[in-house]
């Protein structure tokens, strides 16, 4: 996955050519769709394109997602560490998980995040961003 060194800010010049890359299939894939399907209805146009969409849109928020500062939490000082939702206490680490989410259009990410766990109530959780 991308992460935060590169050469191009926070994505750095691998993301935004993977990015470019799989803008470039959307609109060849659309082309020689369009051109197996010449009677397709704006509906089954939209789909389509939807779908090829879905998959840039995913990757693109996976890796801003595991660009994002916000994401790192791990070793900072207490008072700035997320808040358990449950009880106010302030998170410790358990180290980095994966774990698997849904976007809005039905792709899979996956994220590897720190994963904390509150020592007053025993709450584990990926704090929220």
């Amino acid at each position: 996955m991308l992460g935060v060194e590169g050469g191009e800010g926070e994505m750095g010049s691998k993301g935004s050519a993977q990015w470019e890359e799989l803008s470039n299939e959307v609109l060849t894939g659309m082309k020689e769709w369009r051109l197996q399907h010449p009677k397709a209805t704006l509906r089954e146009i939209e789909a389509a394109l939807d779908e090829r969409l879905a998959h840039l849109r995913a990757r693109m928020l996976q890796d801003m997602a595991l660009a994002s500062a916000a994401a790192e939490w791990v070793g900072t000082k207490a008072e700035e560490r997320p808040v358990c939702p449950k009880c106010g206490g302030r998170l410790v680490s358990r180290g980095q998980r994966k774990r698997r989410l849904q976007t809005h259009g039905g792709k899979e990410i996956e994220l590897e995040r720190a994963y904390g766990v509150c020592p007053t109530c025993g709450a584990g959780f990926f704090p929220p961003r």
